[in-house]
This record gives C-alpha cells, sequence and structure tokens, in this order.
C-alpha cells in the first residue's frame, strides 16, 4: 500500500498567482488588524482564529475563501456558509517551484502582519509521487536545494511551520521510489532540514506517513537517516483520512523509536475515518462521505502532539479519479461534501 500521496501542491495556474494571491491578503491583513483577529478579506467575511487556540495564519484570499465570496454574491447563502467552515481555518499554503522566495515572503509577511504563524508545506523533492497524480518535483537535487534555498530566504526572521516532503520518506520503504534515488533523497531532506531549522523563527515537521502504513518498524531508521533528529518533529496522516485517534497511536510507535520527538496530525478530512470500500490503491483519492476533521489548533489532547493541523486543504482534488479535476485544483463538489454538518 502506498502512503498518503497528498496530491496538494498547487496547479500550475494558481502556483503563478500565489504572490500576488499572498500579497493581496497582506494588504488585507495590513490595513486592519495587529493580530488581534479582525481583519477581513475577499468581501467574504473571513477572521483569524483566537491566537492562544490557534496560532496559525488564515488566508483570507485562499480559494476557499474566494468560494464563499462567489457563492455569496450567488445568493447560495446555505453553501456559502458550509464553505465557510473551511475557509475560517489555517490551511497550509503548498509553496510551488515558480519563485518560492517572493511566494514564502508574501505568505509570511502576511501572517506576521496579522500577528500569526505561517503554516508552510514543501512537496518538490525529486521523483516526487513515484510517477502518480501528483507525480513530478525538483528536476535534480541541485534544483531543490537552490528551492529550499529561496523558501528559507522568503520566511526570514518570521514566524513559519514548515511540513517538508509529505510521503517522500516512506516512499523510500515502501518499495516505490527506485534504489537508485535513495541516497540524494536522504541528503536533500537532510539539507533542508539543517537549512529551514537554522531559521530563528521556524518550526520544520518531516513527514512519517500515515496509519494506514503497515510496517512502521521499517519507518524508523529512514527517519534517522532523513535527519528527524534535528527536526522539530515529524508529520502523520497528511492527505489522509485516517482517524485523530489512530494517528496519535502510530505517531506515539514512531516517536518511541526516534528519540521521543513530537508531532503534528493532519485533521483536515479525518471526520469520517478512511473510506473502505473499492481498490485499495484509490481509497485515499477523493473518497465519498468524508467529513472535516478537528480544527487546527496547538491545544492537544497529548503532549506529544504539538498540534491539529490542516496541511491538505480541503476542497482540493486529489487527482483526477472519481470524477476529480487534476490534483491541487478546487473541486467545488467534494468542498461541500466534505463541509456537511
Amino acid at each position: 500500500m502506498y502512503g498518503s500521496r497528498p496530491a496538494g501542491s498547487m496547479s500550475r495556474r494558481r502556483a503563478a498567482s500565489a504572490a500576488a494571491l499572498a500579497a493581496a491578503a497582506l494588504l488585507l491583513a495590513g490595513c486592519s488588524s495587529a493580530g488581534d483577529g479582525d481583519d477581513k478579506g475577499a468581501g467574504a467575511g473571513i477572521t483569524q482564529q483566537p491566537k492562544e487556540a490557534d496560532p496559525y495564519w488564515v488566508n483570507p484570499d485562499g480559494t476557499a475563501a474566494r468560494q464563499v465570496a462567489a457563492l455569496t454574491e450567488e445568493g447560495k447563502k446555505d453553501q456559502a456558509e458550509r464553505i465557510r467552515r473551511i475557509a475560517q481555518q489555517p490551511t497550509g499554503e503548498w509553496i510551488s517551484p515558480e519563485n518560492p522566495e517572493e511566494q514564502t515572503r508574501g505568505f509570511t509577511e502576511a501572517a506576521d502582519e496579522a500577528g500569526r504563524t505561517a503554516l508552510l508545506v514543501l512537496y518538490n523533492i525529486p521523483h516526487r509521487d513515484c510517477g502518480q497524480y501528483s507525480g513530478g518535483g525538483a528536476a535534480d537535487g541541485d534544483a531543490y536545494r537552490s528551492f529550499v534555498d529561496g523558501v528559507a530566504k522568503g520566511i526570514g526572521d518570521r514566524a513559519a511551520t514548515v511540513v517538508l516532503e509529505p510521503d517522500a520518506v516512506l516512499h523510500l520503504v515502501d518499495g516505490c521510489t527506485p534504489q537508485e534515488f535513495h541516497e540524494e533523497r536522504y541528503d536533500l531532506l537532510k539539507g533542508a532540514i539543517a537549512k529551514l531549522g537554522a531559521l530563528k523563527n521556524t518550526k520544520v515537521y518531516l513527514d512519517a506517513g500515515n496509519a494506514g502504513w503497515g510496517h512502521p518498524d521499517q519507518i524508523f531508521d529512514p527517519l534517522k537517516r532523513a535527519g528527524v533528529d534535528q527536526a522539530d518533529g515529524f508529520s502523520v496522516n497528511v492527505s489522509n483520512f485516517y482517524t485523530t485517534e489512530d494517528s496519535i497511536a502510530y505517531g506515539k510507535q514512531l516517536s518511541a523509536k526516534v528519540g521521543g520527538k513530537h508531532f503534528v496530525v493532519d485533521t483536515s478530512r479525518n471526520g469520517n475515518g478512511p473510506y473502505t470500500e473499492g481498490s485499495p490503491d484509490e481509497r485515499w483519492c477523493n473518497p465519498p462521505g468524508r467529513a472535516l476533521g478537528e480544527t487546527p489548533t496547538a491545544k492537544t489532547a497529548d503532549p506529544l502532539v504539538d498540534a491539529y493541523l490542516w496541511v491538505k486543504r480541503p476542497g482540493e482534488s486529489d487527482g483526477e479519479c472519481k470524477g476529480g479535476p487534476k490534483a491541487g485544483e478546487w473541486y467545488p463538489e467534494y468542498a461541500l461534501e466534505l463541509a456537511r454538518e
């Protein structure tokens, strides 16, 4: 079984406009907020969550926020309020290879103006996703190092939490990534952790797969080889659907083997747990009947869990399956289904 196959990076069209959106968000945040939760955005009335419980930045001009504004304008109040459940929560900003420094600076400056921490996701490792729906990534090791350098420059001294390369370690041990790429990947992950971890106010969580991975004993050493000991911790359940309870159990099992490291859990779509019908190889891709999970917070049920995060952006497609658009593109029907009460 493969890992989460996040399939959540920005489409090229959206990636090209990421910096512009972030800049707009910065202007919106700067006009009305000093971190007190009063800033609005995109005409949708999107506000920051209380900082004491949820320190992460809500993008007031994110895709979900724009969907709320459009549905409101169309008079579809009920649908707008359902999508608002997504738009009003902080979600990961997946940094694309195009102008990573500019994108990252825009997001972190907007978050800083709002008195919050930016949640960033790096998903650009060479030979990413083994050529599946989110296949691609940097052309080679040098291109990846340049990408990480750009991200680091864009963050600077501003507060950021980085989820590093969903599935990159898991695919080293599940037979997905060819052996000849293993050593380079370990080196690139260690380098990224060192580079980003050296920043003054940045936390780095190396992705460690999900509770559906049947052989966790095989991932302990690869996590260490990838530099998890130098990271702030690891992430679990990125873009997947395993319950928070099962994800915490899995995280604790890993933590005990990698020096007691803390971890974060992606709860974006795990409200109803995993989908269990159909082919196991496709259950992760736009499964029906799923729901939003616990809202993002740094106040969790376990001292080892630093946060519940929405790393995957609810409402974005996992790939061209079950009627969905390309990976990372907004899937309005699926968003509405996820946001049902």
